[in-house]
């Protein structure tokens, strides 16, 4: 569903590359296109030790094509596929404990890598995971998956021993063999079989399934077609008994916190995966010489890995709780500032009107003296008229001052 793939010969550089030719199903859509691109180059700037590499974008008679990183080696479904045929097929057979999880942390690394730069894989599985004879895990196909989902449409594959390579649906609805790619079935998140949008808790669910996988030889979701994969996926839980013996408590409580169907419930951030895998190694059964103290020391671990994995559903809850707290007290300060806050000032009346005199009360002006003077009330004007020879008050709904004093007037009032 993703294209074909081939080994060439860059000449340029004189290095061996990876050719992947997408479907003409991609190249039909220019904005499609276009959106990869842009991730394409988001994914090249990523330069991660476990991530393969993106050179660049092609395009060569209307075809498109992916110049990437060559990965030698085998696929990690490669690997598991011939630890089954060396059983002969009569169970199922992981890797050892002590190659599965330093594989497993590579994983979660490029997983990490790729979370903090916003992209997320959204078909993360065995396929899609290298391991070189050093055992170097990289991840393949980052952004592909994501590309795929836009796609029109494509047809569904099914059958036991190819369903790890087949690609699924968005919903129950579109069951009829015509759908929209979108990752693999059996390392689908209860999210994306119900058809909605993936995040980065949807790749936290395929790590887990990869990481179950890897220890047991046999994924944790399985069926004889895509529609009783997806059944599991939804009603069901991985048996967890076929997990070895000699798993680590605290591995055995990482995978369920990572398949929780719930992704609300379910690890936050792979960082809690990579804490602890890191501690793994202290997680180890004890001796029998030192059983006392080892055992108090594994289960002190298994007790701290356990508050880990709570933490970021924690983290979660405290802070919505944080932000209900400060978004409730700027809404009550704000009611309390509006109902305690002072009144508008009143702005003072301004009344204007002409007031007529007779030619005996007439306002006289001399010189820079005040010879008018308002009563503080506003009902009154004190004035000097007649020459300066009176003292008038007028009220202001009166029509005729009043003549309070006669005589020689000397000042300003």
């Amino acid at each position: 569903g993703m294209g074909e793939v081939y080994r060439a010969r860059d000449t340029r550089l004189q290095r061996d590359v990876a050719v992947k030719v997408l479907p003409d199903l991609f190249a039909a859509d220019p904005e499609r296109l276009a959106r990869f691109e842009r991730e394409a180059q988001v994914l090249a700037s990523l330069n991660h030790p476990h991530i393969a590499a993106i050179y660049h974008v092609e395009e060569v008679d209307g075809a498109r094509a992916l110049i990437m990183e060559l990965v030698e080696g085998e696929t990690l479904a490669e690997q598991l596929a011939r630890l089954w045929a060396q059983g002969s097929g009569l169970r199922a057979q992981g890797l050892p404990l002590e190659e599965a999880l330093p594989i497993a942390r590579q994983i979660a690394e490029a997983l990490e890598a790729a979370h903090e730069h916003g992209i997320i894989h959204r078909d993360l599985k065995p396929a899609n995971i290298k391991v070189t004879p050093d055992g170097v895990a990289k991840v393949l196909d980052f952004g592909l998956a994501k590309l795929a989902q836009a796609a029109g449409s494509g047809q569904l594959a099914a059958g036991g021993p190819h369903l790890s390579m087949s690609p699924t649906i968005t919903s129950p609805a579109m069951m009829t063999g015509v759908g929209v790619l979108l990752g693999t079935a059996a390392y689908m998140s209860p999210e994306q079989a119900k058809g909605r949008e993936a995040d980065k808790r949807s790749d936290i669910w395929a790590f887990g399934c990869v990481l179950y996988e890897m220890l047991t030889g046999k994924r944790p979701f399985d069926g004889e077609d895509v529609t009783d994969t997806l059944a599991a996926i939804l009603m069901r839980d991985p048996d967890w008994t076929t997990l070895p013996p000699a798993t680590p408590t605290a591995i055995r409580t990482l995978l369920q916190s990572c398949l929780v169907k719930d992704r609300r419930k379910r690890i936050a951030d792979i960082a809690v995966a990579l804490f602890v895998l890191d501690k793994a190694a202290s997680f180890a059964p004890p001796s029998s010489l030192d059983a006392g103290a080892s055992q108090a020391q594994a289960d002190a671990a298994v007790v701290e890995v356990r508050r880990v994995l709570t933490l970021s559903t924690r983290r979660r809850v405290a802070i919505t709780s944080a932000v209900t707290l400060v978004v409730g007290a700027v809404l009550a300060g704000t009611l309390a500032w509006f109902a305690t806050r002072p009144a508008d000032p009143v702005p003072p009346r301004v009344s204007r009107l002409p007031l007529a005199f007779s030619p005996a009360t007439t306002l006289t002006i001399n010189g820079t003296d005040r010879d008018l003077a308002i009563a503080p009330d506003g009902s009154r004007v004190v004035y000097v008229g007649n020459r300066g020879t009176q003292l008038f008050v007028r009220a202001l709904d009166a029509l005729e001052p009043v003549a309070v004093f006669t005589g020689t007037l000397r000042g300003p009032f």
